[in-house]
């Protein structure tokens, strides 16, 4: 029940009563309602100012929750770039170095990723966050790029490593004859008085005096691809291709026991001494022929040969002589 409201006249002496319009009783209401609804906005700002609603509250956690994550990936990815660098020394410095090549150019590891546009879509991101994810985008691209280059370059290590080993196989390194004959080396490499001819003559392998019937050995893998029986120059020879330019020759045989295409391993038994051909008297005539060319065999012979033999061999080697054949 609305309040009704009087006023004192002075000139009738009587309390009057006040009549409001309904004019001025909107306006009062709209003036009250004005204030309350100040008063409300103002109390919600207060409140929303100080106090988190629980939808912010949710937002805030999961922003929290992913810079975690994105903290750890970046931690992550931090670790597997170290390692990564680990393995990229150790392939240049180490592995490439050992089996002789050349360590693989800055340039390549640390080529870009993709093109300008690649990372458009974050860079026009309204995100906050869209640099942050760019910098982990581009670090995780980066090492991807790095990691396939670190994996082909592994690949060619191993396939370099097979094939130094299958070359170490290939070069000459041991005696045609056992250890027991070393010493009766009867001629060495370079200019000697021919055995028949009695002329100054290239000697183009060392002669290796022994008995008819002493083992002869292949000082390499190799293949079989020449095995002549002839009474004349080489007599009864055998050729062993070795591949990576390396060859070896195996002269003045009384016979052999492997036969074309055949393959044999270091060590392996071939023939027999003998002094069939040009020779004067039973040995082993040994060449060995790198790209072509012969070279001097002393310095194959490295294979189960103490330094001091070692020493024997080269001085006997030097000796100006005559050879026992071609």
């Amino acid at each position: 029940m609305p309040k009704i409201k009087y006023h004192y006249d002075t000139e009738t002496c009587k309390y009057e009563r006040i009549k409001v319009s309904r004019g001025e009783m909107l306006l009062n209401s709209l003036g009250v309602l004005s204030i309350a609804l100040i008063t409300a906005v103002g109390l919600v700002f207060i409140f929303s100012y100080f106090f988190e609603s629980p939808k912010e509250m949710r937002l805030k956690n999961e922003v929290k929750e992913l810079q975690y994550y994105y903290n750890t990936l970046q931690n992550d990815v931090n670790k597997m770039s170290l390692v990564l660098r680990e393995m990229e020394h150790r392939d240049d410095n180490i592995y490439r170095s050992v089996l002789g090549s050349e360590p693989i150019e800055k340039s390549i590891r640390e080529g870009g990723v993709g093109g300008a546009e690649r990372y458009e879509d974050l860079k026009k991101s309204p995100l906050k966050e869209s640099q942050m994810i760019l910098k982990l985008r581009t670090g995780i691209d980066k090492l991807k790029r790095k990691l396939y280059i670190e994996s082909r370059s592994q690949e060619d290590i191993l396939e370099m490593a097979k094939n130094k080993e299958e070359q170490m196989a290939a070069i000459p390194a041991s005696c045609p004859i056992s250890n027991e004959n070393l010493l009766s080396l009867a001629s060495g490499f370079g200019m000697r008085t021919h055995p028949i001819l009695k002329i100054r003559k290239m000697h183009t392998g060392l002669d290796f005096a022994a008995k008819i019937g002493t083992p002869i050995y292949s000082t390499a893998d190799g293949v079989v691809d020449v095995a002549n029986r002839s009474f004349t120059g080489y007599g009864n020879m055998i050729e062993v291709d070795h591949g990576f330019g390396y060859r070896t020759r195996y002269a003045h045989m009384q016979g052999f026991v492997v036969q074309v295409k055949q393959k044999v391993k270091r060590g392996d038994l071939i023939g027999y001494v003998g002094s069939t051909g040009l020779s004067t008297a039973p040995h082993c005539h040994y060449e060995v022929v790198f790209n072509g060319k012969q070279v001097n065999p002393v310095y194959y012979i490295l294979g189960n040969v103490s330094a001091s033999d070692y020493e024997k061999i080269v001085e006997m080697a030097s000796i100006e002589n005559q050879s026992l054949g071609m």
